[in-house]
């Protein structure tokens, strides 16, 4: 019998250039070579509380939106926070990021809930800024790869 860890994508994804980002994240967190992670996506807006509690490591992604979160991945902290508080400490985690300008005040927001929370980072921040390059692309292939392959 073989174990199997869970790593839960949490996302808003509402532009092109965003949705390029989490299918380029997708496709490293399944990654043939990464065994025994089951990878599961959902919408920042649908995420429960108990899915946050299940899984065993994280990648968010977000717009960045007047420099910061979008309400959505705010939402999906807001109602899991406390349930999350005292179970989830050190679970490995990445983020990618999308915004024209001024994303410190998302990265500051979320280094506080994932500081708060006592969740470890696994690969650095991926902040892209208008068309994702092929770069950036690899760069969202090659986080969703390292916190898929923190888990196995």
């Amino acid at each position: 019998m073989t174990t199997s860890s869970s790593l839960l994508i949490v996302h808003h994804t509402p532009s092109p250039h965003c949705h390029e980002m989490l299918d380029a994240v997708i496709a490293g967190a399944t990654d043939p070579e990464i065994e025994g992670v089951e990878v599961i996506r959902r919408p920042a807006l649908t995420v429960s509380p108990v899915e946050m509690l299940q899984a065993d490591g994280y990648l968010l992604g977000s717009p960045v939106n007047l420099g910061y979160l979008s309400g959505a991945l705010k939402h999906a902290f807001d109602q899991s926070y406390y349930q999350l508080l005292d179970s989830t400490g050190g679970r490995p985690f990445g983020v990618f990021l999308h915004g024209n300008e001024g994303t410190e005040g998302a990265v500051r927001a979320l280094d506080g809930i994932t500081g708060g929370l006592g969740w470890e980072r696994a690969a650095e921040t991926v902040i892209v800024s208008g068309k994702p390059t092929k770069a950036d692309l690899e760069a969202c292939w090659n986080l969703g790869a390292t916190v898929a392959a923190a888990l196995m």
